[in-house]
């Protein structure tokens, strides 16, 4: 083994958090911004991008902070260390309601490609780097752009899903369309492209967008059903505008009135 095993909890229901379970001088890797808590005796040290080229220099350090600046995070993360005596427990929260997916790399081959902002933590050894799309076609309409991330180790690692999580295990050549957001990650083996919705009315007033995800197996997938940028989206759309006041948010005559300033998002 590379990386560092360790045991845990997941604890929740709709705003799950993670309890990582340390032996002495193993260590956890976090995104920022995930943290809960931890015990006394744990030691938190921020490295410049995951970890795994740190032992090589400042070369090594630049190359790994890059890949993560390509994905759209921070170049630094945080590494949690158990520096004290027995078992101590650090946690990490999901950023918003949804599942936390635990991730044993080891039982798929190694890797696990997931959305820009879906990994939450993992053991220290595991490296998150980053997924190339090969297809231009996938690149410009897929969602996620050219770029996703790669988890590539041995060892835990976890996801966040919005919403619900599905969870497909697709046979040879079975296919499942999906919204490209709604993708938290698949196996390595899943041939991931996108097909056109086709039909003029479909294209014009399905409300679904142009484009869906084609997932190929074999393999494994992880579907949610509610991305941050639909969360965001809804949110966004009911705010109160500015100057406009409020002619009541669920009645009849606020509809109207929206629609008579031109503003027909009801």
């Amino acid at each position: 083994m590379n990386a560092h095993e360790i045991d845990y909890n997941i604890f929740g229901e709709e705003m799950q958090y993670v309890e990582i379970e340390l032996d002495p001088q193993e260590s956890v890797v976090a995104e920022s911004g995930s943290f809960m808590m931890m015990n006394d005796g744990i030691t938190m040290n921020t490295i410049f991008g995951d970890g795994t080229n740190q032992d090589k220099g400042i070369l090594g350090k630049l190359f790994s902070a890059g890949k993560r600046l390509l994905t759209g995070e921070s170049l630094f993360m945080t590494v949690f260390t158990n520096s004290g005596h027995g078992k101590k427990h650090a946690s990490f929260a999901s950023p918003y309601p949804g599942k936390i997916v635990p991730i044993d790399l080891s039982e798929f081959g190694g890797k696990f490609i997931c959305q820009k902002d879906a990994f939450l933590c993992a053991a220290k050894g595991v490296s998150i780097g980053i997924e190339f799309s090969k297809k231009l076609g996938r690149g410009l309409f897929g969602g996620e752009g050219f770029i996703m991330q790669n988890l590539v180790g041995d060892g835990m690692a976890f996801v966040h899903a919005g919403g619900t999580m599905s969870k497909k295990v697709l046979q040879p050549g079975e296919i499942l369309r999906v919204d490209t957001g709604c993708i938290v990650g698949f196996t390595k083996d899943v041939n991931y492209d996108i097909e056109f919705v086709g039909g003029i009315k479909n294209t014009i007033f399905g409300g679904e967008g142009l484009f869906f995800a084609k997932l190929q197996g074999p393999g494994t997938v992880y579907i949610q059903s509610l991305p941050f940028s639909r969360l965001a989206g809804r949110v966004l759309a009911m705010a109160p505008q500015t100057g406009k006041g409020d002619r009541g948010e669920g009645s009849i005559l606020g509809g109207i009135g929206n629609l008579l300033d031109g503003d027909n998002r009801f």
